[in-house]
């Protein structure tokens, strides 16, 4: 696998309307988790043209962190990702008790 690529990108969330600034490492929205199906292998790549929306499906803690596992609405891509500095830590824990 290749490694990350940082993009440094602020967006406004299309589930709940959250202005996002990102920080390079910023992929989801850290108040619902959602997020936008833009990377298809790695993490920064942007290589999806899908754009569907990623809902958090369950989430993992691993090490000290939590691992977010997403399912795209459009087309099922499956992906997970490190838990943001900002994350919602009641959200985290909501999808937690999911597994």
């Amino acid at each position: 696998m290749k490694n990350f690529i940082r993009k440094r990108e602020d967006f406004i969330c299309e589930v709940c309307g959250e202005e996002v600034l990102g920080d390079g490492y910023t992929d989801h929205c850290p108040k619902c988790l959602w997020g936008k199906h833009v990377d298809e292998e790695v993490p920064g790549d942007r290589n999806s043209e899908c754009g569907g929306l990623m809902r958090p499906i369950k989430a993992l803690h691993e090490k000290g962190r939590f691992k977010i596992f997403y399912k795209c609405e459009e087309c099922d891509h499956e992906f997970g990702v490190k838990e943001g500095k900002n994350d919602k830590r009641e959200k985290l824990l909501e999808l937690s008790r999911m597994v």
